[in-house]
């Protein structure tokens, strides 16, 4: 199974079960508390939403407190939001995209000095 799609709500909910996880919904919901100002039954909502998608699992379904763990990867979901973003916005073409980054993102001589280096890569590896 590929990676679902999630809303940006639901992602704000993944990030905090890929940083520690099992987690009960008011664990999370106390971690998103300050920073969204969401209610404890705002939090259950998405949380159902994304067992539904396949993103979540449940650890114990017959324990009470029901803990919740991603069942995706980060960088699983990385990739495909960032393959839907390309299409949607670059219709799949990485050119424009990355002459568009080279352009308007402050990036440090490392940063650029780092995706030289990738671009390398890159080339070494397709003419292989």
């Amino acid at each position: 199974m590929g990676a679902p799609n999630i809303s940006e709500s639901e992602w704000s909910v993944m990030e905090v079960l890929w940083e520690s996880a099992p987690r009960t919904a008011s664990d999370v919901a106390r971690a998103l508390k300050e920073p969204t100002g969401w209610a404890e039954n705002t939090v259950r909502t998405l949380l159902s939403r994304l067992v539904e998608k396949g993103a979540l699992e449940i650890s114990d379904e017959a324990g009470s407190p029901k803990l919740y763990s991603p069942a995706v990867k980060r960088e699983a979901c990385v990739k495909a939001e960032s393959e839907s973003f390309l299409e949607r916005i670059f219709q799949g073409a990485a050119k424009p995209l990355l002459v568009h980054f080279a352009k308007n993102a402050r990036l440090t001589p490392d940063e650029v000095k780092e995706l030289k280096k990738l671009l390398d890569q890159s080339i070494d590896k397709n003419q292989n």
